[in-house]
């Protein structure tokens, strides 16, 4: 159903976006790093159920614009790509306030269920989900092939599935180094530069490349 032609270079372009530290990435780091790995994984269960709420609503609704509308589809794609240049000049601009974030503050108890309940509702009103769904996705749909719906609905089961692993790997580690990460403002400085150079060249990238298929 989805070309395997375009497979590997979906791989890679979803692995970077999803790799590059954006509102899940923080909001799971700052459970570890403040409540520990326990409260740091639970964030990633709730925040998957939030990711998958938005898959299901961006296949059924998006899934009819990329199979019949060019210029919509063209327009979705621009705007995606000056959205995540602005992502990667914010993410320069404002490193020192992200990086405050990770600090080992003090935060009182929480129930795992209020903890799954938080990381629901950053997960299905994160921008870069939707943005990822609606903009990357269909750069790889191959509408010779139809089934546009069932083709977006599978490689976003597959960036579901990767954002999973992502942020598991993040929560085991913030709440492994829960103090490292809290020692080194600069060190996270740097990460949120190199995050946000990434972005423009994504940006970039992402407008000057023709639609498949």
């Amino acid at each position: 159903m989805v070309a395997t032609s375009h497979l590997l270079g979906f791989l890679i372009t979803v692995y970077v976006v999803i790799l590059i530290p954006g509102p899940s990435v923080l909001f799971v780091v700052s459970r570890g790093v403040s409540l520990g790995r326990r409260a740091a994984l639970a964030t990633v269960l709730g925040n998957t159920g939030g990711l998958t709420l938005q898959l299901v609503l961006v296949a059924i609704g998006v899934g009819s614009i990329v199979a019949r509308s060019q210029a919509v589809f063209t327009v979705l794609k621009l705007v995606g790509a000056a959205y995540l240049v602005l992502l990667g000049v914010r993410k320069i601009r404002d490193r020192k306030t992200l990086a405050k974030m990770f600090g080992p503050t003090a935060v009182a108890p929480r129930s795992l269920r209020r903890t799954v309940r938080e990381g629901f509702v950053v997960g299905a009103t994160n921008p870069k989900g939707i943005l990822m769904f609606t903009v990357i996705l269909p750069q790889f749909i191959d509408r010779s092939q139809g089934h546009v719906t069932l083709q977006l609905a599978l490689l976003g089961a597959i960036c579901v599935l990767i954002g999973l692993l992502s942020d598991c790997a993040w929560a085991v580690a913030a709440g492994t180094a829960r103090q490292w990460l809290g020692s080194s403002s600069r060190r996270l400085e740097q990460l949120s530069v190199a995050g946000g150079v990434t972005l423009i060249g994504l940006g970039v990238g992402l407008a000057v490349t023709g639609r498949r298929g």
